[in-house]
């Protein structure tokens, strides 16, 4: 039997009745019902019934029953109708190759993740994606990231790779990673957020990346992360933040789209989730947010920002009364936002800034950003920190730099309010908290 033969099975699913395939995978399940062997093999695709009578092949069918839950396996044989089996159709073996013996008892069962604490699937986290519904998760991801870089490409976005080591704290606060760098001290970027800008600079007037970001918040709470993967972009040549929500929108908007046209079904069956395609995006400014919570019975906390509780109740408010899922809050204090944001020129507490609200939570927060280089470094001041630690971040706009604006996506939050997960450690691949630095 050669793997080089091998075929998904999904692929042997739809062979036609008689055709010989090679599956291989891991035994989901092993059943005998009297003399016939029934092994249930499971792959990146999903399951595939594997059938092998004693009568027919005693020597065959003595290999397959000593087989355990998550013994690596592969099978070639004939493809025959069953009504009875997954996609209406079975492999009848006619050879059995073991590729790996799994160590029992196994130390979390995949079909039982749900009876395992989220910390201990973590910590053996290669078995807890086993799981079809563990695993479906990142492929949404995939999907999703895709869908957002490839519209960002159609719209003529350049994507970059900035360094994720740096100076300065990118957004300010003390909310950073220290780093020793040989003998110096540095930090792990908070965002893309100052090479972005330089590469409006550079004239390239469209740029996005995809790529880690890292906040030393010291959080448990079910929304955030200190590693997390920010979808980012950056534009230049607008006229106010206005052009860089629309862009935003309609990314997250196909982003969307494109996971409920593959994976509508399997999110459905495993998360109980029905995704719609958002047609029309709501814009609030924070003072109409701020109002419409009150009208309900809720005061948020800062009238120049909206918190955590503020803005589930206005997601449940807006889509209780309005049917939008997806909605801007504009408008920021700028006390809360950092010193690149630029001002509302009319009222100068406020900014021209958003934040992107899906379901109740946070997904993007962007803003047009202050250009004029005597004005940003007076912001800097305002905050509480050195200009010349920025020396080399304002000189970008010192030789021609053209407005512009851009934005900040959490994919894993993305992911999180597209699949309805309970904690937003389930959407990273490997998460990282306060706690947790392994594996």
């Amino acid at each position: 039997m050669d793997l080089r033969q091998r075929i998904r099975t999904s692929q042997a699913l739809e062979l036609e009745p008689g055709s010989k395939a090679v599956v291989a995978g891991w035994v989901d399940r092993l059943r005998i019902v009297g003399k016939i062997a029934f092994v249930i093999l499971r792959d990146l695709d999903g399951l595939l019934q594997v059938v092998v009578k004693k009568n027919q092949d005693p020597q065959l069918y003595e290999q397959v029953v000593e087989l355990g839950q998550e013994d690596v396996v592969a099978f070639k044989g004939t493809m025959v109708e069953s009504k009875a089996s997954i996609g209406g159709k079975e492999l009848v073996a006619e050879e059995m190759r073991l590729l790996a013996k799994a160590q029992k008892p196994l130390p979390i069962d995949p079909h039982d993740w749900e009876k395992t604490g989220l910390s201990k699937r973590l910590d053996w986290r290669f078995l807890d994606l086993r799981a079809p519904r563990n695993a479906l998760i990142f492929r949404v991801t995939d999907e999703a990231v895709n869908a957002l870089r490839d519209y960002y490409r159609g719209q003529g976005f350049v994507e970059v790779h900035t360094p994720k080591l740096v100076a300065e704290a990118t957004e300010g606060g003390a909310e950073v990673f220290p780093v020793i760098y040989f003998d110096k001290n540095v930090f792990l970027a908070q965002s893309p957020q100052l090479y972005k800008q330089m590469m409006m600079a550079a004239g390239f007037e469209r740029v996005f990346e995809v790529g880690p970001a890292y906040r030393a918040e010291k959080h448990h709470t079910t929304r955030h992360l200190t590693e997390f993967e920010s979808v980012d972009i950056e534009m230049s040549f607008i006229e106010d933040h206005e052009d860089v929500m629309r862009m935003v929108e309609r990314a997250v908007i196909h982003a969307i789209d494109r996971v409920r046209t593959r994976y509508g079904e399997r999110i459905r069956e495993y998360f109980n989730v029905e995704l719609t395609t958002p047609r029309d995006v709501p814009r609030l400014t924070l003072r109409e947010a701020h109002e419409l919570l009150k009208k309900h019975g809720y005061t948020p906390s800062d009238p120049l920002d909206l918190d955590t509780e503020g803005e589930k109740k206005l997601g449940e408010i807006m889509q209780r009364e309005y049917g939008a899922e997806l909605f801007y809050v504009t408008e920021y204090g700028w006390e809360g936002r950092p010193f690149y944001t630029m001002k509302k020129p009319e009222d100068p507490r406020y900014t021209r800034s958003f934040d992107l609200i899906y379901r109740g939570l946070e997904l993007v927060s962007g803003s047009q950003r202050e250009h004029r280089p005597d004005v940003l470094a007076e912001q800097i001041r305002e905050k509480g920190l050195k200009v010349e630690n920025f020396e080399f971040y304002i000189r970008f706009f010192r030789y021609g730099m053209p407005p512009h604006g851009g934005a900040g996506l959490g994919l894993e939050r993305f992911v999180a309010k597209l699949l309805e997960l309970g904690n937003i450690r389930e959407a990273r691949l490997l998460p990282r908290d306060p706690e947790r630095i392994t594996p």
